[in-house]
């Protein structure tokens, strides 16, 4: 009897080798001359492995190839610490396990654990690599064979995405809806709150009352506030749900920026930050709808003032430009002094409830510095650009609370808004 050790478990075979390793190298490698059968069986050694024992391990350096002879091996991936491992498929007699590992010299991108009494025809990576460059056929096969498992694991892959994105897009469409009926159901009462606060109002023995007074004030404060948040609500549900219907008319963009600039001075005032206008003289009027845009224009300088520090500087630029397709147009930036933004954000930032940093630190303020809201700002922004067949976007350097490099966000829209915007 002759007795090896593979791995850490030890078998015993006999002096005849029950598996004939020609013909199951001849069945994993179609195509190969006898010769190179013979050198490839001279180089490797039968070894089995009993139930659960893993043969690579996901994230691991080794240095070891297989081919199953007799048994059967699940192949694994970790897809994350909540949903655990996937199962890719079942190995079995003849198939491969672990050359990609050793062709490309890196960690192995899947765990492979037997299921079964399991043998294996083992090579260790230097036999594999020789056997490799002597062999030209040997190297197409492992190619051919390789291409087969990325084609069928896309393919594995591309239904679960189109399943998931089936199911967030369900999830999407019944989160929109709650938010359209909330804030339907919250616009009645605050009317009705705001209605009988203006009535109390009226009263002269109030008046002459300065905490009664007080109270009103800020019940009517925080019923303003409310109103325009569910506002914004019920604009990020006609954006999504492509319900947003364009009014276009002539828009004398220069006057609406400075009107909205003008709306804001109250609110950069009691934070100390200035805000500057660099327009261009030859600034065209747009055909737009004018309620839009200047919702448009309000929340980004909203989002500029938020986000930048006590003391700081909010700039406004607008000019003429060609854009795709040399379709004129302008465009409005908004430069601000204030923290920044990690490049991971640029794009995440016009998703609707986006939050950058801990919500939880947030102020509820609307123009307080890093003051919270409920996130759909940009959205709107983002949803106004493409109803009228523009874009928007943001650079920066990055987040840094200490050099505050800031940030600009652009604003781009065509004259002329097309039938039907992408």
């Amino acid at each position: 009897m002759i007795v090896r050790s593979c791995h850490s478990y030890t078998i015993k075979m006999s002096e005849t080798l029950p598996f004939d390793k020609i013909s199951l190298l001849h069945l994993a490698f179609n195509g190969l001359t006898d010769k190179e059968l013979q050198e490839m069986a001279a180089a490797s050694q039968l070894c089995t492995y009993p139930p659960e024992h893993i043969l690579c391990r996901e994230g691991a350096y080794e240095d070891v190839f297989y081919v199953i002879a007799e048994g059967s091996a699940v192949i694994c991936k970790n897809v994350s610490e909540q949903d655990g491992e996937r199962v890719l498929r079942i190995a079995g007699k003849g198939d491969l396990v672990g050359e990609m590992a050793l062709i490309q010299n890196v960690p192995r991108s899947a765990t492979v654990r037997t299921l079964t009494d399991c043998t294996v025809l083992e090579m260790d990576k230097k036999d594999f690599e020789t056997l490799l460059s002597r062999s030209p056929s040997m190297a197409i096969n492992i190619i051919r064979t390789t291409l087969d498992r990325i084609r069928e694991n896309d393919q594995i892959a591309i239904q679960d995405l189109q399943n998931t994105n089936k199911v967030l897009h369900h999830l999407d469409r019944n989160k929109l809806e709650f938010i359209q009926v909330a804030a339907h159901e919250l616009r009645t009462p605050l009317t009705v709150l705001k209605g009988y606060v203006n009535v109390l109002n009226s009263f002269s023995e109030l008046k002459t009352n300065p905490a009664i007074t007080e109270v009103m004030s800020g019940i009517i404060k925080g019923a303003d506030r409310m109103h325009e948040v569910v506002n914004t609500m019920l604009d990020v549900t006609r954006i999504d749900s492509e319900t947003l219907k364009l009014r276009a008319t002539p828009v004398p963009l220069k006057r609406l920026v400075v009107d909205t600039v003008h709306e804001l001075i109250k609110a950069s005032l009691e934070r100390n930050i200035e805000l500057s206008l660099e327009q261009d003289s030859d600034t065209p009027n747009i055909n737009a709808d004018p309620t839009l845009i200047q919702k448009a224009m309000y929340h980004l300088i909203v989002n500029a003032i938020k986000y930048t520090p006590d003391g700081g500087r909010v700039t406004l630029h607008s000019r003429p430009i060609t854009m795709d397709k040399n379709i004129p147009g302008v465009e409005v930036s908004v430069t601000d002094t204030g923290i920044g933004l990690d490049a991971e954000h640029h794009e995440l930032i016009f998703e609707k409830f986006y939050q950058v940093g801990d919500v939880t630190i947030h102020s509820s303020g609307k123009t307080s510095y890093k003051g919270g809201g409920p996130g759909l700002g940009l959205a709107i922004v983002r949803g106004v650009a493409r109803a009228h067949g523009g874009k928007t976007w943001v650079e920066s350097t990055g987040h840094d609370e200490v050099n505050f490099p800031g940030s600009t966000f652009y604003l781009q829209l065509p004259i002329d808004p097309p039938a039907s915007p992408t």
